[in-house]
C-alpha cells in the first residue's frame, strides 16, 4: 500500500492553485499601489523635478 501522497492531492492542481494565489496577491498589491497613486499623485514625483512657474 502506497501512502506517500493521498489521492485527493494532485500535484498539477497544487501548482495551479499556488499560481492563482500568487497572481491574486500580485493584483491586490497593484490595486493598492494604483489606489494610492490616484489619491495622491504628486507623492510619486520627486520634488527636485518640479519646475517653478515663470510669471512674466
Amino acid at each position: 500500500e502506497n501512502t506517500a501522497a493521498p489521492p485527493a492531492v494532485d500535484l498539477d492542481k497544487g501548482f495551479a492553485m499556488a499560481f492563482v494565489v500568487l497572481l491574486g496577491l500580485f493584483l491586490l498589491a497593484m490595486a493598492v499601489r494604483c489606489g494610492k497613486l490616484i489619491v495622491d499623485p504628486y507623492s510619486a514625483i520627486p520634488t527636485s523635478t518640479w519646475e517653478e512657474e515663470q510669471i512674466n
